[in-house]
């Protein structure tokens, strides 16, 4: 079972979705978030291929999906060389907004 936090439904769902009209973005970012929740550094070494197999998307709805991700500071991926499998760090920036708030 893996418990979402609110901020993913209420706020991240409709950014992506209905103003950024990326719902494979939030797809991927579902699944990485899934998988990561799991990890006490909240990353997961996955190739697009993977990503793509395990969602359904094309490799390249994967690569854009990851690229914006990226943009958005929602995921952080690191490559130990340019050919190697990516770890993506899923970034939750909701908990500083809500640590600053109390």
């Amino acid at each position: 079972m893996v418990q979402l936090e609110a901020y993913i439904l209420d706020s991240l769902l409709p950014d992506l979705v209905g103003h950024d009209r990326r719902s494979s973005s939030f797809i991927v970012y579902l699944y990485l978030y899934r998988l990561a929740s799991q990890q006490p550094n909240w990353a997961v070494k996955k190739s697009h291929q993977a990503i793509a197999l395990a969602t359904g998307l094309s490799r390249s709805s994967v690569q854009s999906s990851l690229t914006h991700l990226q943009s958005r500071q929602l995921i952080h991926t690191t490559r130990a060389n340019p050919t190697a499998v990516p770890q993506h760090r899923v970034n939750r920036p909701w908990l500083r907004l809500t640590s600053r708030k109390n």
